[in-house]
């Protein structure tokens, strides 16, 4: 009995241990929960560790802008081609160089005398790089400057023109396209030429309606079937069961544009095709539309680099009659990026070169794009980025010979959106397209996706490439900064653009 009685208190003591270990042994045996970087680096390891990504290469960088934190990072140091993602860049140096108001003011001046309502000279365009005219909020009327320029010259007492009606593009560098541009994407609005002078982005838009089966299509274009492009018209309307197609294609240095489409009875297919030399576009149009005001001209349009004028604008001889004012730059600034518009961004690249050149050593054409590359540069050491390690060929991003990092990008936002000018920063920001809303965003992050109006960024495409940079706001009410790129990727850009949106909305959930 006395043995058995102390191996019951033996047990009994035992069990009571256990009882007052056990719970805090299991807590101990229990996993940690996983912080908020933690899942969301799992949720990024789940979305891009498909099959689908197998071969891509992803690069992300992402910043808390309230405390600096790093929330995650991959790949953040390595190059990645940006496609329009170096919109961004360009967008920031317009701004913060050139301000939120600056605008583009286009003149036109004559040359001789006013007798008899007759100019006895010739009308000259003088062109700022404003890339708007006939472009912006006037593509339902792209002449209306035009017109307006008719009743100022009416207003004057001129209905007749004995002389040209010439454009001087000289304040830009007359290189027309970007460094490292493909010619397969010439005929196309996103590859127009840049210039000192722009009318209607520099295209024709170009409408095919189809007919009986077998038959051409029948083609008109705008501005009222200009005759200066020729449509060689080479389309077929195919039967409901075979394949509409667009093929379309203008030689480089030719305004001939062959049309190879293949279209359904009663479809209709519109496509605004490029032009070459837009500074002898835009005169011949000018032309065309006074002539249809009314006033008479003897002479012909004419590029000033092909005439043997020599205007003098400070001469009292030289006169201006007419001009236009762009909208602010903040404006311009929303077109570019909420369009993700190539033209605009190549403009502005330009315009920086010649409003504020800067200091360099190298010998650059004057309002070359070399040169405003070089601008760019000044905001990106601002913005404390490594240039050595930033390579820029344009600044639309058309380009694959640009070459960023995404950390690079990251600063550049966090630069932006504490800068020390609020116009700057507000114009910055709200040029970015919202998710589920607006531009190149729209018809993404919709329904009940948490960062629907609640992202503001920026696109970028090319062929296997994708970008998406900009601002979201985390569940908690953190502003974050992030980049996400992906480069040789052989999913179908859709498929990307999913990937990039889970990353985001999870960016948007974080309890920060």
């Amino acid at each position: 009995m006395p043995v058995f009685s102390s191996r019951c208190g033996l047990l009994a003591a035992l069990l009571l241990v256990g009882l007052l270990l056990g719970p805090a042994s299991a807590r101990a045996q229990a996993p940690p929960t996983p912080s908020a970087q933690e899942r969301l680096a799992d949720t990024v390891t789940d979305t891009l560790g498909t099959e689908t990504f197998r071969g891509a290469l992803w690069g992300i960088h992402v910043v808390n802008l309230r405390t600096g934190e790093v929330l995650h990072s991959r790949n953040a140091e390595r190059f990645f081609v940006p496609a329009s993602n170096v919109k961004l860049l360009t967008t920031a140096a317009g701004l913060e160089q050139l301000g939120p108001d600056y605008r583009y003011s286009t003149s036109v001046y004559v040359d001789g005398a006013v007798e008899n309502e007759t100019l006895q000279g010739n009308l000259i365009v003088r062109g700022a790089g404003d890339p708007t005219i006939g472009g912006y909020e006037q593509r339902r009327d792209p002449t209306q400057v035009f017109r307006r320029w008719a009743d100022s010259l009416r207003a004057r007492g001129i209905t007749r023109i004995d002389g040209n009606i010439v454009g001087d593009d000289s304040r830009l560098d007359e290189t027309p396209l970007g460094h490292g541009w493909s010619w397969s994407d010439i005929p196309f609005s996103y590859a127009a030429e840049i210039g000192g002078l722009v009318f209607n982005e520099n295209t024709v838009d170009l409408q095919a309606e189809g007919r009986e089966v077998g038959q051409p299509a029948r083609l008109s274009w705008d501005p009222f079937r200009t005759d200066y492009v020729t449509v060689v018209n080479r389309s077929k309307t195919v039967s409901y069961r075979d394949e509409e197609d667009e093929e379309y294609e203008r030689r480089m240095g030719t305004n001939t544009i062959h049309v190879k489409s293949r279209i359904h009875p009663n479809g209709r297919d519109t496509e605004s095709l490029t032009v070459s030399n837009p500074t002898l576009y835009f005169v011949d149009t000018l032309r065309e539309v006074l002539l249809q005001e009314g006033i008479s001209i003897d002479g012909r349009a004419a590029d000033l680099d092909e005439t043997a004028l020599n205007v003098r604008y400070d001469s009292p001889a030289v006169r201006r009659v007419a001009s236009y004012t762009s909208p602010p730059l903040s404006d311009i600034a929303q077109t570019l990026n909420h369009q993700s518009q190539n033209l605009y961004a190549e403009q502005l690249l330009r315009t920086l070169a010649v409003e504020v050149p800067p200091d360099t050593d190298e010998d650059l054409s004057p309002g070359s794009s070399a040169l405003g590359v070089k601008a760019v540069r000044e905001t990106l050491v601002e913005a404390g980025v490594d240039t050595s390690r930033v390579q820029l060929a344009d600044g639309s991003g058309l380009s694959r010979q640009n070459l960023v990092r995404p950390t690079s990008l990251v600063k550049l936002l966090r630069h932006m959106w504490d800068h020390p000018d609020p116009g700057v920063r507000a114009a910055f920001y709200d040029s970015l397209p919202r998710g589920g809303r607006d531009g190149t965003l729209k018809y993404r992050f919709q329904g009940a996706a948490p960062a629907r109006s609640n992202v503001r960024a920026k696109t970028g495409t090319l062929s296997n490439m994708s970008a998406l940079s900009g601002y979201v706001t985390s569940g908690a009410g953190a502003p974050l900064a992030f980049s996400v790129f992906c480069n040789h990727h052989l999913a179908d850009s859709d498929q990307v653009r999913s990937a990039q949106d889970v990353i985001v909305n999870a960016l948007a959930r974080l309890p920060l």
